[in-house]
């Protein structure tokens, strides 16, 4: 194990494994935000499975809670403190969640529409997994949401307005 993050309980970070062999600019934009969200709250954004042979925008380079890294997400955290945001999972995230979990991760895919199901290949590895509801979301949306439920532990969001049309 690497030791992305501390492993006090109140740390958390939050995790995209980035399965694509490429980094285009949307991506890149969410990438930004994330890391620059996660910083403001006093996490960590990690982005993992990221190919040696990708060229990381200048934008992600030196930020303070951006770390990246070629290892998967199963290499990098114990397995038992990881939540998979998965849209199939049977139970919503909720702010109890944050006591069992320090890592939170996504599958880097949630914008596909429509929906492939990439994040199945992350769901054979045995995460325990956790949705955010019943549409999909943009990556920072996503990871916004689950840092607002998590971190300022609020029980309900008004969900439906952060949700892709």
């Amino acid at each position: 194990m690497s030791g992305v993050g501390p492993a006090a309980a109140g740390f958390k970070t939050y995790v995209v494994e980035h399965l694509d062999p490429e980094l285009g600019p949307w991506s890149t934009a969410e990438y930004l935000t994330i890391a620059k969200e996660s910083h403001d709250a006093g996490s960590r954004f990690c982005l993992c499975s990221v190919s040696k042979d990708l060229d990381l925008p200048a934008k992600l380079e030196n930020l303070p809670a951006l770390r990246v890294e070629q290892d998967s997400a199963e290499a990098l955290f114990k397995q038992d403190r990881v939540c998979l945001l998965d849209p199939a999972a049977q139970q919503e995230l909720s702010p109890s969640d944050g006591d069992l979990f320090n890592v939170f991760l996504f599958g880097g895919i949630l914008g596909d529409d429509p929906p492939r199901d990439r994040t199945s290949e992350l769901r054979k590895k045995g995460y325990q997994g956790r949705r955010l509801g019943p549409k999909q979301m943009t990556t920072d949306t996503a990871v916004r949401v689950t840092r607002i439920v998590i971190q300022d532990k609020s029980e309900r969001l008004q969900r439906d307005d952060l949700y892709m049309g």
